[in-house]
């Protein structure tokens, strides 16, 4: 999906790691939310309160999932699911765009 129709976008944004991680919320008319955003080249750890599906738009980076001890490659078009309750985490290499969607 290249773009959202009415939809309300959070305008303070969300900042993570001293700005390397950055986001906005976008809610829409049937009750859900997602987050966009982009991450600069590091490594981070994030938790989740809810299921996510993170999917990458652009750029490319390495995912450890829970319970998992192996780093998976995701590139622009991919996504990966992250389960409640949790943490992974993410080595980026190139600057990366994402799309979050709170399951």
């Amino acid at each position: 999906m290249k773009s959202f129709d009415n939809v309300s976008i959070v305008l303070e944004g969300n900042s993570y790691f001293d700005g390397a991680v950055t986001s906005r919320t976008v809610h829409f008319g049937d009750g859900s939310k997602k987050s966009l955003g982009f991450m600069l080249p590091g490594e981070y750890e994030f938790g989740t309160a809810e299921a996510e599906l993170m999917e990458i738009t652009s750029g490319d980076l390495e995912v450890k999932l829970p319970g998992s001890d192996r780093w998976v490659h995701i590139k622009g078009g991919e996504s990966f699911d992250v389960p409640a309750e949790s943490k992974f985490q993410v080595k980026v290499s190139s600057i990366t765009d994402y799309c979050c969607t709170y399951l």
